[in-house]
């Protein structure tokens, strides 16, 4: 009895190495050539914002809409109504008030936050390695990618963005700001494109 638990227990041993070796082998090409391929259209979102000087998390949620390569929406439909939408290197910012419109060049700090979720909606390794250290963990079944900012103005607002995935969906976006504060976005696809 005590020989075949032996074999047992080496056969759990290897089976562990060969599924270890597998979750190993997802590379950051891999990730980013699924997310390049994705069929994107609109997807339902909630975010939560934890802001130090508040006493109870601020909720939104509304619809984004994502077009290869650069077009990037979210429509903040709760608790109140606004549009963000990044079309190239335009970032539109409206409410039913207000509407102004930046070239996000002038604001770097901001345009890498904003362009770490398009490239990696993208797929866009090589816009992400411009303004972040990437570090891939975990399997095509669930992963995760951190993002630490590469540029020192940028890192004094950000510390960290950590976007989680199945396969080749975004599942939630969370940020990490230098003050503490952090905001999660929890991203839901829509049935239908």
């Amino acid at each position: 009895m005590q020989r075949l638990g032996g074999r047992v227990t080496l056969i759990t041993v290897l089976l562990g190495l060969s599924l270890s070796a597998q979750a190993a082998a997802f590379t950051l090409s891999e990730l980013m050539g699924a997310l390049a391929n994705h069929a994107y259209g609109t997807a339902a979102f909630t975010e939560t914002k934890y802001i130090s000087i508040l006493d109870l998390p601020v909720e939104s949620s509304g619809e984004l809409l994502f077009i290869p390569p650069s077009h990037l929406e979210k429509r903040t439909l709760k608790p109140k109504v606004e549009t963000l939408v990044l079309d190239g290197e335009v970032l539109t910012v409206a409410s039913q008030t207000q509407k102004h419109v930046l070239q996000i060049k002038d604001y770097p700090e901001v345009a890498g936050m904003i362009e770490s979720i398009r490239a990696t909606l993208a797929g866009d390794r090589q816009a992400l390695e411009r303004l972040y250290h990437l570090n891939l963990e975990g399997s095509p079944e669930g992963w995760a990618l951190v993002l630490r900012p590469l540029d020192a103005a940028m890192g004094w607002m950000i510390t960290r963005i950590r976007v989680e995935g199945t396969r080749d969906e975004v599942r939630t976006v969370e940020i990490q700001q230098a003050d503490g504060d952090r905001s999660v976005m929890r991203v839901r696809q829509s049935a239908s494109p």
